[in-house]
């Protein structure tokens, strides 16, 4: 469970607006740091939104190092970190839930995790009651916006 009288989540359910990936990265560094061990998140927005760069600021707050990229085309990618795996999933070119099902995502999802879906309406049955759901924007002067669902 996540402590909503935290003032990062207090602030991204109001919604923010970052002018800068390493902003939309910062925002994400900092819910990374405040996430329970095992947890999902369905990152909402259409094409060129922010949903890897925010991943990339995920990642640097599990304290992982490598580079991050979307896995658009290898559906998902692992990173471990000292903090946790984190796994990124790209569902855009999934056509239904049984062909994540054949990824074997479960063999990957060993505590602690965090699981970042982009997507997510690709695969219903991926998406949990206690997935945290992002919703991510771009607005017409190319600042982004980020809220929590």
């Amino acid at each position: 469970m996540l402590p909503f009288t935290h003032p990062i989540l207090a602030e991204l359910k109001a919604g923010v607006i970052t002018r800068a990936p390493a902003e939309t990265q910062a925002y994400a560094e900092a819910l990374a740091r405040i996430l329970p061990p095992d947890c999902t998140l369905a990152l909402h927005g259409n094409l060129g939104v922010g949903k890897t760069t925010f991943v990339q600021g995920l990642a640097r707050g599990f304290g992982i190092q490598e580079t991050i990229t979307s896995p658009t085309f290898t559906v998902f990618t692992l990173y471990r970190g000292p903090s946790r795996t984190l796994v990124h999933l790209d569902a855009y070119r999934l056509e239904n839930d049984h062909q994540v099902e054949a990824l074997m995502l479960e063999d990957f999802l060993v505590s602690p995790w965090c699981l970042a879906i982009e997507w997510p309406e690709k695969i219903p049955s991926w998406i949990s009651a206690d997935t945290l759901h992002i919703e991510l924007g771009i607005r017409p002067d190319e600042t982004h916006t980020l809220r929590i669902r």
